[in-house]
């Protein structure tokens, strides 16, 4: 792994790994738990990839892979339930490159990779544990899915980490939507350079400055909004409804603002 590519070949995974692979144009990423055994655990939506429930969807679902791919019997995504999924290793890259999402990065490393969704500033927790963890997602869920505040990689971060974004009653967000959220923000705050500028190019490395700020910022590693919690009590406080992702009414339209 290195600065430009966190990919891997397949004899290099251990238990404990926190995997994603790029999908068609690179849209988007999806994001799992290698767990052994050639098995991945990852969080959808009701057995797709990713969804939102609105227009969005035309964007991301036509990213999806290219390659036609059968899943293997034992592998098929159920249609309902709570959305963590265990599937075959090729199932899940469904065709596409293996990647290594990276822990305990420094500032520099993290601020180089400008594209959000690859690797965190926060300290990953022993490979047992987190194997624990997605086992036990697995049979008790990781609430609804929603693709910009608790989406696949949100379910693999927390795997890893423990660390949950608590804003109010709910869980949130992952790099991959800090990026697509961040990009047109940082775009609009940097319009102001207009008025003491007529250069283009320093308002592009105003609009970069303020989008890295906003990546480092929103960080599971950096945030102060975060809590560590154990699966057992988030599964439970699921339960009761302390904690709370609702998804998205079906019928509204968003505007980009992932999985």
């Amino acid at each position: 792994m290195g600065l430009l590519s966190n990919r891997i070949d397949r004899s290099s995974l251990k238990p404990g790994d926190h995997i994603y692979s790029w999908r068609t144009a690179y849209i988007y990423a999806h994001h799992g738990v290698y767990v052994g055994d050639d098995r991945v655990i990852h969080f959808t939506r009701r057995g797709q990839e990713v969804g939102t429930g609105t227009v969005l969807d035309l964007i991301l679902v036509s990213s999806g892979p290219s390659r036609i791919h059968t899943h293997c019997p034992t592998c098929v995504p159920p249609n309902e339930g709570h959305g963590v999924v265990s599937s075959c290793l090729s199932c899940f890259l469904a065709g596409g490159v293996l990647y290594r999402f990276e822990y305990s990065v420094n500032a520099a490393h993290f601020l180089a990779k400008a594209r959000g969704g690859t690797c965190t500033l926060a300290v990953a927790d022993p490979n047992d544990i987190v194997v624990h963890r997605a086992k036990h997602l697995l049979q008790n869920g990781f609430g609804c899915y929603d693709v910009f505040k608790n989406n696949c990689e949100d379910f693999a971060i927390y795997c890893k980490t423990g660390l949950l974004v608590l804003g109010g009653r709910t869980m949130g967000q992952s790099g991959q939507a800090v990026s697509i959220i961040g990009g047109p923000i940082a775009a609009v705050l940097s319009t102001p350079m207009r008025l003491v500028t007529t250069n283009i190019y320093g308002m592009a490395a105003t609009a970069v400055g303020v989008y890295c700020a906003s990546r480092y910022a929103t960080d599971i590693g950096m945030r102060a909004d975060v809590t560590k919690v154990e699966a057992e009590d988030l599964t439970r406080r699921l339960s009761s409804g302390l904690f709370q992702v609702l998804d998205p009414p079906l019928a509204a339209i968003a505007l980009p603002s992932t999985s």
